[in-house]
């Protein structure tokens, strides 16, 4: 069953080469314990720790990411704020991920932390927390596509907004 809500993934290609030497060094190691199986046991392995990564070290993330697309966008934004934090923090796992979390994600989980937050806060009426935070994932993100697509929304629609009479 599909969500209601948007979700963008972005792939970075290239980070691919590496999951496939991933994938064939683990093979490797299976082939000189039992050759007739490698690849079958290869392959279970890769998806078990690939499977672990994803859903352990970024579980904060995770958990925003539920409850967004349960549209409990208020529960959802200190997950978010627990993720930004903790990949603040270990930088070097976000910067690898494509190695650390076996992670082809194009954004960092630190740029789709503030930009699902800049979300949230929209979704629940903050316009102005909402586009603070579109405009904290600029300042950090210069080349973010989502946050310049969201601040040219919120622009547009304050823009055209009515005027209200003081």
């Amino acid at each position: 069953m599909g969500s209601k809500v948007p979700t963008v993934r972005q792939t970075n290609w290239i980070s691919i080469i590496p999951h496939l030497i991933v994938m064939g060094v683990i093979i490797f190691v299976w082939f000189l314990i039992n050759p007739q199986n490698a690849v079958l046991y290869g392959a279970i392995t890769y998806l078990l720790i690939s499977f672990s990564l994803r859903n352990l070290i970024p579980r904060d993330h995770r958990n925003g990411i539920k409850k967004n697309n349960s549209e409990k966008f208020k529960d959802a934004i200190p997950d978010f704020e627990k993720s930004y934090a903790f990949f603040k923090k270990y930088e070097w796992i976000d910067k690898y991920r494509f190695i650390t979390l076996l992670s082809s994600s194009k954004m960092s989980y630190r740029e789709m932390a503030l930009a699902n937050i800049g979300f949230c806060y929209s979704q629940i009426g903050n316009g102005i927390k909402s586009k603070e935070y579109y405009e904290r994932t600029l300042k950090e993100f210069p080349e973010s596509g989502l946050a310049k697509s969201a601040l040219n929304m919120i622009n547009a629609m304050e823009k055209n907004a009515p005027q209200q009479n003081l």
